[in-house]
């Protein structure tokens, strides 16, 4: 049989959340060669019912034993059902990408953008595990790139612009509840945030750590580097939570290490894999998250040299946070490993 005919299992651990429907969503639209889709999930959701290419495939349980004669194991359940899961997975012999925290930084653990470093998913095969980077990083890295490769990275400022959605479908409903209250006249209530979210900007995305940064901005400092297999580059952060449902959208600042002017950024980018480069400042034309939606590819505009250094340059990045930042990443991983690897 050959390699085009084959087919796989695969399961998704998290099924019923919203990364798990965009990973259905994305199998769909990339026709992804599957002989068998397993849904699991938490008890609660047992016996559910999930459309996918006109069958309903009931959801099943979660646990250690749900995993025989899966090929692929698409994890997006969170860290602590990873740590408990994942393993029992490989144990049965699946290849396990995961879409959380639990094993980013673990050394033994390839950590993959797929038009980044592809290289990197042969690895796998020391602990069975591929980790899914974080959102925000992974976009930006798809943006950067191209400028790696041509002239190399000495530093990047990034301030990010984060949508509700990557907190959980309850920000999603918190956001719209806090409009529609303001609008009526009422006080709106807070609850998955520790301030309004409604008509505001939080500097705040995860806990704080001891340096002054967030969880969330140390990320996409210690990620950049594990990506890029490249320590030299300073990375710093700020990451904002901003009242926007979809999309996350990035000033990315960059000092290279020789001079690009911003037509030849543009060359690179336009030929960059994942990259639709939306920058004609002329006609209004600029990535936007409004834009972003339901897109695979990774919005890059707003291209500027930065006149305050010799070798700078301004970028914009937006990108669907639940498709590139998650679900869409996890399922071209597994396609780089059945082309290659299984």
């Amino acid at each position: 049989m050959s390699v085009s005919e084959r087919k796989f299992n695969v399961a998704i651990a998290g099924a019923t959340g919203a990364v798990g429907g965009a990973m259905l969503d994305v199998l769909a639209r990339r026709n992804f060669p599957l002989k068998e889709l397993r849904l699991l999930a938490s008890e609660r959701s047992v016996g559910k019912k999930i459309a996918y290419m006109g069958e309903e495939i009931p959801v099943r349980l979660l646990d250690k034993d749900a995993f025989e004669g899966i090929d692929i194991a698409l994890f997006s359940a969170g860290a602590a059902r990873s740590l408990e899961f994942a393993p029992a997975a490989v144990a049965a012999g699946a290849v396990v990408v995961d879409n959380s925290s639990a094993f980013r930084m673990d050394p033994e653990i390839p950590l993959v953008v797929p038009e980044v470093n592809s290289h990197a998913i042969g690895r796998y095969k020391q602990r069975g595990i591929i980790a899914n980077p974080n959102c925000s990083t992974i976009q930006m890295l798809v943006a950067l790139k191209p400028i790696y490769d041509a002239v190399g990275i000495k530093r990047i400022v990034v301030s990010t612009y984060q949508a509700v959605s990557g907190s959980g479908a309850k920000a999603i409903e918190e956001l719209k509840e806090q409009v529609a209250a303001i609008v009526r006249g009422t006080e709106p209530s807070v609850e998955v945030y520790p301030h309004q979210i409604a008509f505001n900007c939080l500097p705040h995305i995860d806990s704080f750590l001891e340096n002054g940064y967030t969880k969330e901005e140390m990320k996409m400092v210690n990620e950049t580097h594990k990506i890029f297999e490249d320590d030299s580059i300073g990375v710093t952060a700020t990451t904002v939570r901003v009242p926007v449902i979809y999309g996350h959208s990035e000033s990315v600042n960059v000092e290279t290490g020789k001079k690009l002017s911003v037509a030849e950024v543009r060359a690179l980018l336009q030929a960059a894999p994942g990259v639709k480069l939306v920058d004609d400042p002329a006609g209004f034309s600029y990535p936007m998250a409004l834009d972003c939606a339901g897109k695979f590819e990774t919005l890059v505009g707003r291209i500027r040299e930065d006149e305050s250094i010799p070798n700078g340059l301004n970028l914009w990045v937006v990108a669907d946070n639940i498709l590139k930042g998650a679900a869409l990443n996890a399922v071209q991983i597994a396609e780089k490993l059945i082309q290659s690897h299984l």
